[in-house]
């Protein structure tokens, strides 16, 4: 904490300080929620209605393009908007209904965990610019496609996609679906194995990345069958184990 005091060592502190990592809690997103500043998504999605808030304040564009991928994903959405609440404060959809003339208005309590868990997803993707600045310079989530339907998994790749541009985005993942993609290289996977107690995380082996790049497969149709592994360290490759004693006499 000290050394964020120093000139040469602020950027890097405010970059580690200001990333985010998510693994969304559709109940706590539920919750009437504490108002904070709205600067950075907290790993569940804790402060979801005050980032959403700022997001309309500081980027409004971007706050259209949440609620545009949120409703592909959920067809009927119209809008979503912080709401105060006494001290506290929720999100309040709009949503049409048959024989409506006007959308509905209900708020995250009366929400499907998959609806709850979608807009989380959007805002950590699009919170980090408010066209001016970078404030979140990477976003992690883990297993974005969790209660969302297959169907949903072309618009959250769009989503990761567009999101991209604009921040480093990095995201675990176990659905096929999600990775069906002939437009996702091999550069961009990194497979995991794990095997004899020995977890195992690189670039796509010899006959992946072949696949891959002739477009043979998807990165999704490989891990369907089973075909997406992790290249096999290399004595040319393998990660190198200095010894503690390096540099000295061992004798």
């Amino acid at each position: 904490m000290n050394v964020s005091g120093t000139t040469e060592f602020r950027p890097l502190y405010d970059a580690l300080t200001h990333m985010g990592f998510y693994n969304l809690n559709p109940d706590r997103i539920r919750d009437l929620q504490a108002s904070d500043v709205g600067e950075v998504l907290r790993r569940d999605g804790g402060n979801l209605a005050s980032v959403l808030g700022r997001l309309e304040r500081d980027g409004p564009n971007l706050k259209g393009r949440v609620e545009e991928y949120l409703s592909k994903v959920v067809p009927g959405v119209r809008g979503v908007e912080a709401k105060p609440v006494g001290p506290k404060e929720t999100i309040e959809f709009r949503q049409q209904v048959v024989g409506s003339p006007y959308p509905w208005r209900f708020q995250a309590a009366n929400m499907s965990d998959g609806t709850l868990r979608a807009l989380g997803i959007l805002v950590a993707l699009f919170q980090s610019s408010n066209g001016r600045t970078h404030r979140v310079p990477l976003v992690g989530i883990e297993e974005p496609e969790i209660a969302l339907h297959p169907a949903a998994a072309g618009v959250l790749r769009d989503s990761l996609r567009d999101a991209s541009r604009n921040t480093q985005v990095i995201v675990t993942s176990h659905s096929p679906d999600l990775l069906d993609d002939p437009d996702i290289a091999d550069d961009c996977i990194l497979p995991v194995a794990a095997e004899d107690g020995v977890t195992t995380i690189a670039p796509v082996d010899d006959a992946g990345r072949s696949a891959i790049r002739e477009r043979l497969y998807t990165v999704g149709e490989l891990l369907r069958l089973d075909q997406l592994r992790p290249a096999r360290p290399t004595a040319q490759n393998a990660p190198l184990t200095p010894s503690l004693f390096d540099g000295e006499d061992e004798s």
